[in-house]
Order: structure tokens, then C-alpha cells, then sequence
């Protein structure tokens, strides 16, 4: 089983859930933001994406029969500044996979996708049948590989699922692994840094239409996101199509609330600013994840948003500078 990405926050969690349930991992990773102490589940080979050859001498020397693919850049803001970086890497280097994969005879094919792909609400929650019109070239580049895959089933085979996550969050419940981004864009390690006297943390806009003012987002557990990648997984090899699945609680917190959570968690207070909205962030932005339930038989362990949080917190405790010397 062929983990592209591994070596990073989502991926490395995959890699342990394919491991506990039995399968041999091998980890492709350059690590340009990935780290070697994530890959704990099996061999690391570090190479690129878009080398085709090398991706398909891994294919052909370990025997693999499935890819899931993580490697991609996923910084919102960096790719409005710099699309050019998100096509070559999300979309030009997802198909040397997907071709190296046809040319290997390897049929399943796991994406790692985001609900960037939607763009700015029409309804919430956000069920698989909304509309995808992305607002940005990170959410673009995902929906160009959406749209490839339907064209390597028929051309190739290659059957596919594409998980759209709503946003990840927390860490290993066991200890082993967790999330080390740099530098770190997600709410809730941002507020626990500054918590831990890091810098001071950001808040967006108070004036939404929610009933705190601040954005409302759906937080799903790590842990969670990678049994839903094996579920997947399975389902294909048991005969299931090709699909696209929403993962989500379809409970969405808002930016005070997960304030206030870190500070019940950590027993810390949590210094913030306000500062202005910024473009492009809709006011509210959940999941409905029946689709996932009913067909993948995927339920979110971890629905409470103090227990993801505490899951981070753990991590951070025991990895304040991340895989730093790990």
C-alpha cells in the first residue's frame, strides 16, 4: 500500500490506520513538509510526485496494488499568491501518480480532497450534490484532479474515491504522532501556541451572521479522517465505484468557541486579537456527511469538540517544537 504524503499530518495518521489493520505501508515523501519522525509505519521513500519513473519503480519493487494520495500544498493564502506552485505540484504531479498507476496496473486510488472544491456556500450543511465553483487555485487544483479521475477509470480502470474533508483537526489519541506545520495555519494548535505563551493569536472578523459573530467551521479528528480513507479503501476492493464523499460531524464550532475550548482544556487562557474579515471567508461552512455513513459505514468517533482538542493538546505537551528531534 503506497501512502504518497505520508510523512505528513493526514497521511502519517492513514499510515497508522492501514498498519493497525493489517496492511504493509510504504511512505512517499520529498518531506518538503513532511517529516522523517511521521513515518513510523513503514519504510520511507523520498522522492517527488511527478517523477514518474521513480513513482513507478516503488509501484513495481514493493507490490502495490493501492495509492493513497496525500502529497499536495494546501496553504489558501499561498496559492492566491502563487498559483503556478499549486498546478505544478497538486495537479501535475497527482497525474504522474495516476499515470505510473496506469502504467503499473495498480487500480485503487484514495484522494485526499478538500471541501475547497465547493467555493462559497449556496446552503449549509453542504451535502456532495453542491455546487463546485472553488474561489481559489488550492481548491481549483483538487477539482482538476476530480475531474481527471473519471477519465483514468475508463481510459485505465482505475477506480477512485475522493474524500472531501472539512477541517482536520486534532491528533493521535495515542501519542504517536500529530500535527507540525510550518508555519502552522490551523485554529486550534494556533490558539494552544498561544496558550503556551507563543505568539498571540488572530481572529478574523466578529460581525458574521452566526450567533457570536465569528465563523463557524466543522472540525473533524484526524484519526477519524484516516479510518474513513481505509473504509474507502475497502469499499473499493469489495466492488464498490468510484465515489466522492464528504467527511464532517456536521456540527460546525465557531472561532470563540474553539477559543474557549482550548482554555477549558489547557486550564490557559488563550490572548487574542481582533483583526479585519478576511476575503473569502464565508460565514459558515459545515458538512452533511450521510452519504459517508450510509455507504461507507464511516461514523466520527470523536464528536466533542473538547476531545479533539484534548487530543492536540496531548501532542503539543509531549512535542512542544513538533518532530524536532524525534
Amino acid at each position: 500500500m503506497l501512502v504518497t504524503g505520508g510523512a505528513g499530518y493526514i497521511g502519517s495518521h492513514a499510515a497508522k490506520a492501514l498498519c493497525r489493520a493489517g496492511y504493509r505501508v510504504v511512505v512517499y515523501d520529498n518531506l518538503s513538509a513532511g517529516h522523517r519522525g511521521a513515518v513510523r509505519y513503514g519504510p520511507l521513500v523520498e522522492g517527488e510526485i511527478g517523477d514518474v519513473r521513480a513513482v513507478r519503480e516503488v509501484l513495481r519493487h514493493h507490490g502495490i496494488f493501492a495509492v493513497m494520495h496525500f502529497a499536495a500544498f494546501l496553504d489558501v493564502g499561498e496559492s492566491v499568491r502563487d498559483p503556478g506552485r499549486y498546478y505544478r505540484n497538486n495537479v501535475v504531479g497527482t497525474l504522474g501518480v495516476l499515470d505510473a498507476m496506469a502504467a503499473e496496473s495498480v487500480r485503487y486510488f484514495v484522494l485526499s480532497s478538500t471541501c475547497a472544491t465547493y467555493g462559497d456556500p449556496v446552503e449549509t450543511p453542504m451535502t456532495e450534490m453542491h455546487p463546485q465553483r472553488p474561489i481559489n487555485s488550492y481548491g481549483e487544483t483538487k477539482l482538476a484532479v476530480e475531474r481527471a479521475l473519471p477519465h483514468f477509470l475508463r481510459a485505465h480502470g482505475l477506480r477512485s474515491v475522493a474524500l472531501r474533508y472539512f477541517n482536520a483537526a486534532g491528533a493521535d489519541p495515542e501519542g504517536e504522532i500529530g500535527e507540525d506545520h510550518r508555519p502552522e495555519i490551523h485554529l486550534i494548535p494556533r490558539a494552544i501556541g498561544a496558550a503556551s505563551g507563543g505568539g498571540g493569536l488572530q481572529v478574523f472578523g466578529d460581525d458574521y451572521s452566526t450567533p457570536d459573530g465569528t465563523c463557524l467551521r466543522d472540525y473533524v479528528h484526524v484519526a477519524d479522517l484516516a479510518d474513513a480513507h481505509l473504509r474507502a479503501l475497502e469499499a473499493m476492493v469489495e466492488g464498490k465505484g468510484s465515489d466522492a464523499y464528504n467527511l464532517g460531524t456536521g456540527r460546525p464550532h465557531s472561532v470563540r468557541e474553539v477559543i474557549a475550548s482550548v482554555e477549558r482544556v489547557t486550564g490557559r487562557t488563550v490572548p487574542w486579537t481582533l483583526a479585519p474579515r478576511r476575503p473569502g471567508d464565508p460565514a459558515t461552512l459545515y458538512a452533511a456527511p450521510d452519504r459517508a455513513r450510509g455507504e461507507l459505514g464511516w461514523a466520527p468517533r470523536f464528536m466533542d469538540l473538547d476531545a479533539i482538542v484534548s487530543t492536540a493538546w496531548n501532542w503539543h505537551r509531549a512535542h512542544p517544537h513538533g518532530y524536532e528531534g524525534v
